[in-house]
């Protein structure tokens, strides 16, 4: 019928749109449990997974921040088993589909890692496997949005015959960049925020003595910032200079380098305030932002650049060798 195939582009309009607010609800999600840990509200509700015994306990002090949190956390647990039921039901390529059943395991374990955060009274570790999971977590219903965006299937494979080192490069500052949110959870988590009280020298000195983990950490927080910020600058030089047509790599690009200088700020500034609740939540919010502006930038990147075999990177072909660009939704 005529129109079957407008009716399949309407259903993976609304699909792209739906993993949109998945993402953008994940992201609140993760500035919340930045405001836990902001606040110092993690035991503010002792039990797991219900509050003092009750579904909706009185929302007063730092139950307002925990309970808060857990309350985003089950509403984007359900938007992920409803993504994931959809992309089963309606996505004809297999690693979309097992991506977003990936997704439900994600949000399961990161529920998980929550309680024994509780339970177990706050160990470092877990904490810091906590945050690690959600940026994970995000990076991976990101994913789920760049590539069932139409863009995503109208993007045409780049002429040039010499494969461009783009894309590795963006993975590897992705790589990076996660690498320093972990960093940052460590130096969070272990108490490391005001090692070094001052701003841009630590105690006085450019290269301080080591004298404790907590320093050790911090200082390493900021040398993997300077190392995060020249390796984006890298990259957007690249994505500007050697593809200056390519329009949906120099978005992200640009995205990635205002927020990786908001990142050095606010990170300046959360130490000149003494871990201010709102910078230091912001701080954590930015770097969110920040990978998910770099996870952009590497997909496209893979999917103009990445493959020299007539395809685009995730393009389904059909039988006759062809190029599928626009799958109709499984039935």
């Amino acid at each position: 019928m005529a129109t079957e195939p407008v009716d399949a582009a309407r259903h993976g309009l609304w699909l792209h749109r739906y993993a949109v607010l998945t993402a953008g609800a994940t992201f609140l999600l993760i500035v919340a449990g930045g405001l836990v840990t902001s606040t110092d509200s993690g035991l503010a509700v002792p039990d797991w997974p219900l509050s003092y015994g009750m579904l909706f306990p009185p929302m007063i002090g730092g139950i307002f921040y925990e309970h808060g949190h857990r309350m985003i956390a089950g509403a984007v647990g359900i938007m992920t088993f409803l993504l994931a039921f959809w992309l089963v039901r309606a996505e004809s390529r297999a690693w979309v589909r097992r991506l977003g059943i990936l997704s439900t395991v994600g949000i399961v374990v990161q529920a998980v890692l929550g309680g024994i955060t509780v339970l177990w009274m706050l160990p470092p570790a877990v904490s810091i496997g906590h945050l690690g999971v959600a940026m994970g977590f995000f990076a991976m219903v990101t994913t789920i949005a760049v590539v069932t965006s139409r863009g995503w299937a109208t993007t045409a494979l780049d002429s040039n015959s010499a494969p461009s080192p783009l894309p590795r490069f963006a993975a590897l500052v992705t790589a990076a960049a996660y690498a320093q949110i972990l960093l940052g959870a460590a130096m969070r988590h272990l108490d490391a925020g005001l090692a070094c009280p001052d701003f841009p020298l630590c105690r006085g000195a450019l290269l301080p003595d080591i004298d404790s983990l907590q320093m050790g950490l911090h200082l390493a927080h900021r040398g993997g910032a300077l190392v995060v910020l020249a390796l984006v600058v890298a990259l957007v030089d690249r994505a500007w200079k050697q593809h200056p047509e390519a329009s949906e790599l120099r978005r992200p690009a640009l995205a990635a380098l205002v927020l990786v200088l908001l990142q050095v700020l606010l990170g300046a500034l959360t130490v000149l305030s003494q871990l201010s609740v709102s910078l230091t939540t912001a701080h954590v919010g930015g770097g969110a932002l920040l990978l998910a502006s770099l996870v952009v930038l590497t997909l496209r990147a893979y999917r103009r650049l990445g493959r020299r075999d007539g395809r685009p990177v995730g393009e389904p072909v059909g039988a006759d060798g062809t190029v599928d660009a626009h799958p109709e939704p499984a039935v």
